[in-house]
């Protein structure tokens, strides 16, 4: 569905305006004003035009105070409906921005985790903010006002022709220039705004990335070459300005010389009318407001038809994403209160594109309590089947049992709250610690994190900290190091006591500092539960209950570690490997 090339697309605007369902008050207030505007607009020159002929060529002076407060109400009365049309249009387009971008984010937070595999996280950023944005324009500066506009235009036309046919027809000569004219420009600023939108785009996507990559750019000395390529966007951004800018230097001015033109067309025909007696002077100032009034829509005509279509074109894509269905299946309705944590994968395949297979087959148990290792290679799976049984991703063939239930049985968010992860690579919100302990669940007091804090040997590392729980960790914890920030993803797993837990290289890429600690967490977290040990340091699950290795996908070899080393196979090897590198 893509309206490029097409001037509308009624298909679209009608899911547009299914947005306003719970503003419809403000939709027909907004469309009820800008009615009334239209109808007001040609009423002020007519009453100009009858203060002319009635009154102030009689020198009745009576007369003309009394029409002159007509004037002025008929004034005042059309600034209010402009004022309050625009009031409500904005804010029915407040309204409804505000509904597409929540509807928006719902959808966004419950995608399967393979659409923002697929999807750059700086097009959803640009869905979720400036498009939508965009969308507003379509009902604070778009279809009513277009509405209005034309009604006006027509409703003026036809006051003329009903005052005078023939001095109507002589001032409308010039129009058919001005339509072509805004032909031409409405297509070449179109193409001048999707070129600036485009250049935008580059230029905000290059700031982006260099900022996050700032640290690379530094320690390569790529800091010149860098401000040269920025320099080239920027300049690209420029010059797509420009060519608006242009666009509107030429077509304003050619607007004020054909209104000029139908102006002094008036003029000179009216006063030689008039001298014959045939016009009278009320009706040609009449016309000359008429005129004033009739260039003013149809020079803005362009403008808000681009306006509108820019809001279509960004309503487009934000519906997509709206109407795309990337969502785990939860049909699952049972809700333990707790998991013994007997987990059976049985004959599970999984690949993340068509049958490019990443886990080929693999089968294996763990009993309630058991602490499990899954070693092996990078790309060998091992994440995979974390996130499988997390069912982060849909396998797609084979079973994952928990506690001899399918897991697609349990409801899924249910499943999730009862199954921990502590990732290698922890994300933490900007805020402060006890914020990201919590992930804003406010029944978790700064006392219930403080305990736990002491429970897991955290509280000395907290003591340690400026303000402690509320020590601000900024942007994606920048000033914390590695091991603080697992730290803080080990008290949050802990605070929230799952029945079973997953460390996925928890405890790799660790400073000194805080290996002790973390040690001290990971006993605490896999104590009384069941445990998968996703293993970078092979040193770390030697006491586990058993470790799996992988290879390739497939599931090579099973046992304890002095079973594994006996067998002198893969892990054999990779045992060996590691104490190589250790003794380097």
């Amino acid at each position: 569905m893509s309206i490029a090339g097409k001037a509308f697309d009624f298909g679209l605007f009608k899911k547009i305006i299914s947005f306003t369902k719970g503003h419809k008050s403000l939709l027909w207030g907004a469309a009820s004003l800008t009615l009334m505007g239209a109808f007001l607009s040609p009423l002020r020159p007519y009453l100009v035009q009858y203060a002319f002929d009635k009154y102030i060529t009689k020198n009745n002076l009576s007369g003309l105070g009394q029409i002159s407060i007509i004037i002025i109400i008929v004034l005042v009365l059309e600034t209010a409906v402009q004022y309050f049309s625009g009031f409500i249009s904005n804010l029915l387009a407040l309204h409804v921005v505000h509904d597409i971008r929540m509807k928006l984010y719902k959808k966004l937070i419950n995608f399967k985790l393979d659409y923002f595999d697929k999807t750059p996280v700086g097009t959803l950023v640009t869905r979720s903010i400036s498009d939508i944005q965009n969308i507003s324009d379509v009902f604070s500066q778009g279809f009513l006002d277009i509405a209005g506009d034309l009604l006006k235009v027509i409703i003026i036309i036809l006051v003329m022709f009903f005052t005078n046919w023939k001095i109507t027809l002589l001032s409308l000569t010039t129009i058919p220039i001005l339509l072509y004219a805004t032909y031409i420009f409405k297509n070449a600023i179109r193409a001048a705004f999707n070129d600036v939108r485009t250049q935008v785009s580059h230029l905000n996507a290059f700031v982006q990335e260099h900022i996050n990559g700032m640290s690379v750019v530094q320690i390569f000395n790529r800091e010149n070459q860098e401000y040269q390529k920025f320099n080239s966007i920027n300049e690209a951004h420029r010059n797509a300005n420009n060519k608006s800018v242009w666009h509107y230097s030429v077509f304003f001015p050619v607007v004020e010389i054909l209104s000029a033109t139908s102006i002094g067309l008036l003029v000179w025909w009216g006063a030689k009318e008039s001298l014959q007696s045939n016009l009278s002077v009320g009706v040609i100032v009449a016309f000359i407001m008429y005129i004033n009034m009739l260039f003013r829509p149809i020079r803005q005509l362009a403008d808000r038809f681009n306006t509108l279509q820019m809001g279509m074109v960004c309503s487009e894509r934000v519906i997509k994403v709206i109407e795309t269905e990337e969502f785990n299946i939860n049909n699952g309705t049972l809700k333990p209160a707790h998991l013994q944590g007997k987990i059976e994968f049985k004959d599970v395949w999984f690949a993340y594109v068509n049958e490019d297979w990443v886990i080929k087959g693999v089968s294996f148990t763990i009993e309630p309590g058991q602490n499990i290792a899954f070693v092996g290679a990078t790309g060998s799976g091992k994440t995979t089947i974390a996130a499988l049984l997390c069912r982060f991703y849909e396998i797609q063939k084979g079973e994952i049992y928990i506690d001899g239930v399918n897991i697609m049985d349990y409801e899924l968010n249910h499943l999730r709250q009862l199954i921990g992860t502590v990732m290698q690579d922890v994300f933490l919100f900007p805020g402060s610690i006890y914020d990201n302990v919590i992930l804003n669940n406010q029944k978790i007091s700064e006392e219930e994190v403080l305990k736990a804090a002491i429970a897991t040997g955290m509280k000395v590392f907290i003591e340690k900290l400026p303000n402690g729980l509320n020590y601000q960790v900024m942007e994606r914890g920048s000033l914390l190091s590695t091991g603080q920030r697992q730290l803080i993803s080990f008290l949050r797993a802990y605070l929230y006591n799952p029945s079973i837990m997953i460390l996925d290289e928890a405890t790799s890429s660790i400073d000194s500092e805080s290996e002790q600690l973390i040690q001290i967490a990971s006993e605490k977290l896999t104590s009384n539960r069941t445990s998968i040990i996703i293993a970078h340091r092979l040193s770390t699950i030697k006491a586990a209950n058993k470790i799996l290795v992988l290879d390739k996908g497939k599931l090579m070899e099973s046992g304890n570690h002095d079973e594994l080393i006996q067998n002198k196979g893969i892990y054999f090897e990779l045992n060996n490997s590691h104490q190589t590198v250790n003794s380097n």
